[in-house]
């Protein structure tokens, strides 16, 4: 193979590809039994899109490591300013101001920051000399580094992906050697401050959602209809399901989103356990 395949390419991680196209397959399965057995509005399109997007992952595994950690910090600055942007004119969706309009495409910077702080968080602890690892010179540049980011996009308000830009941050932390007493501590910091959290910082859907999460059934018609009717459709799926195209939970529209938030319940119910 080596005389006919360049080798750029034969060196690409030729098993990971696979095994994402084979995701990314079975995720088009699920969306066009969401669809009803349409190719429409949905599994086509996320076709289109992992296709692009996997050959945009190889272009940019082609640049050399100096490339990434030069572009680390710029990369964190523009999606901080893209974040600005969508407080001063970003669109509204939903209730929530989280998206750029570029004409073309609507864009969630927030979304890009789940990798820009990754970026900017191991490119700081590349910087740091080892021996200052456990000293406070590199706990509060990670906090500068998050506050930013964190504090815009509570603002859209988007509560879970900050939590998710925050945990990209601290598990690359943990990975440059911070303490473990650190984060046990931040860990029971947090238990302790979650209650006061939840009455002063939780927006009222927010709480609702806590206690819809916490025991649905106090309002099965009210807000915890939705999470009930994906328990329905995940147990009714059993242990193989009921087979594809065969869903009804999702199919009479009793799952809202059946295509995103309640996705899994989608799959679950006509794959069953086994699938999931």
């Amino acid at each position: 193979m080596s005389n006919f395949v360049p080798a750029p390419i034969a060196q690409l991680p030729w098993k990971t590809i696979l095994l994402l196209f084979v995701l990314a397959t079975f995720g088009f399965v699920v969306l066009y039994s969401a669809a009803g057995g349409s190719m429409t509005p949905w599994a086509g399109l996320h076709m289109v899109r992992f296709t692009i997007f996997v050959a945009m992952a190889i272009v940019l595994s082609r640049f050399k490591e100096s490339f990434w950690k030069a572009m680390a910090f710029p990369i964190y600055i523009a999606v901080v300013l893209m974040l600005l942007g969508v407080e001063l004119i970003g669109a509204v969706g939903g209730g929530s101001q989280r998206w750029l309009n570029l004409g073309v495409i609507r864009l969630q910077p927030s979304e890009l920051m789940k990798v820009a702080i990754i970026l900017a968080v191991a490119r700081f602890y590349d910087l740091l000399p080892p021996s200052q690892i456990r000293t406070w010179g590199a706990i509060w540049p990670l906090l500068a580094l998050l506050a930013v980011p964190a504090a815009l996009i509570l603002l859209q308000p988007d509560l879970g992906t900050t939590i998710t830009v925050v945990a990209g941050a601290l598990t690359i932390a943990f990975l440059a050697g911070l303490p473990l007493r650190l984060f046990i501590g931040g860990a029971a910091a947090i238990a302790i401050l979650a209650p006061l959290a939840y009455f002063f910082a939780l927006e009222d859907y927010q709480q609702r959602r806590v206690n819809t999460f916490l025991n649905p059934e106090n309002d099965p018609l009210g807000a915890g209809y939705h999470i009930s009717q994906s328990k329905i459709a995940i147990g009714s799926g059993g242990l193989f399901g009921k087979g594809f195209l065969n869903g009804t939970q999702s199919h009479l529209d009793y799952l809202p989103e059946g295509h995103t938030d309640f996705v899994f319940a989608t799959m679950a119910e006509e794959w069953g356990l086994m699938g999931g």
